[in-house]
């Protein structure tokens, strides 16, 4: 059984840094941020120019989404021939996809720190693409909203990467019963967060809205968990109880599976990026027969919408 070390290196603080690109800004926040006065902020805001948000009244601007406008509302060739972008994937953390970047040869690096900080790098053109799975507000679909809100006007597309079974993986041999959302609550179990940002975070939290579990009476840990495999790691060394994952992992851990949900993860890249040596490597990779062998293997994974295109803006 692989365990991780140190928990210091497993789990991280589940407060989001202020400087976070899915931060909240106040008006005279974004007004600093933009370098324009409040008044310019209210006049765009009254015009619906700019994203923003209320909460009882107050204005609140998600950096990440002003970030996008920014790129969107940029003049020149570099929207539309951005150059020199990182050979990075930004997003969401995937067992398949760790696996297909090492061995297809294509040189390129992961910075997987959630489905949503993954649009936000895509948009400040540090990442060339970004894996995500972000829950669409309305319906039961799956990253359509927030690819057209954060990534509008600009020349991306997005390519299905895989359906994946997600679900809860709990201790081995289940003690506490475990079957449900409500069971979480009602045993009182230990339960290891992702952190925010996170398309696991944002269905699980769609989900309990949806059973009728109240999130707050949820007995979340104090500290989150940075990815799939750390969720498991919490759960395996005794510090959870319980954790919100993929099939993958559980059966990577050898822990039991409780499934609830199957989710659609696309592969956002710039237009430009697609056709580049480094990511045509992964792509046609990801097309041959070893692939769909050792997604199978990895168990969860339906690949029959594989590359199928869903956005292309």
């Amino acid at each position: 059984m692989r365990r991780s070390p140190r928990r210091s290196q497993v789990l991280s603080s589940g407060h989001p840094a202020t400087d976070s690109h899915s931060a909240l800004l106040t008006t005279s926040e974004v007004a600093g941020w933009l370098r324009i006065s409040p008044r310019t902020v209210y006049h765009l805001v009254s015009r619906g120019d700019i994203p923003f948000a209320r909460a009882r009244g107050k204005l609140l601007f998600e950096r990440h989404r002003i970030d996008a406008w920014m790129a969107a509302s940029t003049r020149g060739p570099i929207l539309d021939e951005p150059t020199e972008l990182p050979r990075v994937i930004a997003g969401s953390h995937d067992l398949l996809l760790d696996w297909a970047v090492r061995e297809s040869g294509s040189g390129i690096s992961l910075e997987c720190n959630g489905s949503v900080d993954g649009l936000a790098r895509l948009a400040s053109r540090r990442a060339c693409a970004a894996l995500v799975h972000i829950p669409d507000p309305e319906g039961g679909g799956f990253n359509t909203h927030a690819v057209r809100s954060t990534l509008a006007g600009l020349p991306v597309v997005s390519l299905h990467w895989a359906s994946r079974e997600q679900g809860l993986i709990v201790a081995e041999g289940n003690p506490l019963k475990i079957q449900s959302l409500k069971d979480l609550i009602a045993r009182r179990a230990r339960f290891v967060r992702r952190q925010a940002g996170a398309g696991s975070n944002l269905l699980f939290a769609r989900l309990m809205k949806a059973g009728g579990a109240k999130i707050e009476r949820l007995r979340a840990l104090d500290t989150s968990a940075n990815s799939e495999s750390e969720v498991a790691e919490a759960v395996v060394d005794g510090y959870a109880d319980a954790g919100f994952a993929i099939r993958a992992v559980a059966q990577r851990y050898r822990l039991p599976f409780v499934p609830l949900a199957t989710e659609s993860v696309e592969l956002v890249a710039w237009r430009r990026s697609v056709f580049e040596p480094h990511v045509q490597a992964l792509l046609s990779f990801a097309r041959s027969r070893r692939f769909a062998m050792h997604a199978d293997r990895l168990g969860g994974y339906d690949l029959a919408r594989h590359g199928q295109v869903c956005h292309n803006g």
